[in-house]
């Protein structure tokens, strides 16, 4: 589930930022011993930027689920500075930015 929330994550920043076939990674953190959750930042050149942490909750429990927190950011082709906050648990994808619709509250 781990992983596919990840790879999840890395094809919606893909998809969102501009192509830039000559980025490279400027910088890249990654701490994930696969215990007591990971935490990992990326950076590239093109100015791309990804942080998460993640762990598991309810350890032992029936409800024992991943929850990972983190956040992207990336220029747009309209020189905007775009960033994405999110929390991915047992609730679903729940990205928070300034330019997402936000529902209307019933």
């Amino acid at each position: 589930m781990k992983s596919f929330i990840v790879f999840a994550l890395f094809v919606a920043v893909a998809v969102a930022a501009p192509a830039d076939k000559d980025a490279t990674i400027v910088r890249y953190e990654n701490d994930n011993i696969g215990v007591d959750g990971f935490n990992y930042y990326s950076e590239t050149s093109n100015g791309i930027r990804q942080q998460e942490q993640g762990q598991l909750k309810n350890v032992g429990t029936e409800n024992e689920a991943l929850e990972i927190r983190g956040q992207f950011a990336y220029t747009g082709p309209d020189g905007v500075l775009y960033t994405v906050t999110y929390i991915a648990n047992e609730n679903g994808f729940q990205p928070e930015a300034a330019h997402l619709p936000v529902a209307p509250v019933a």
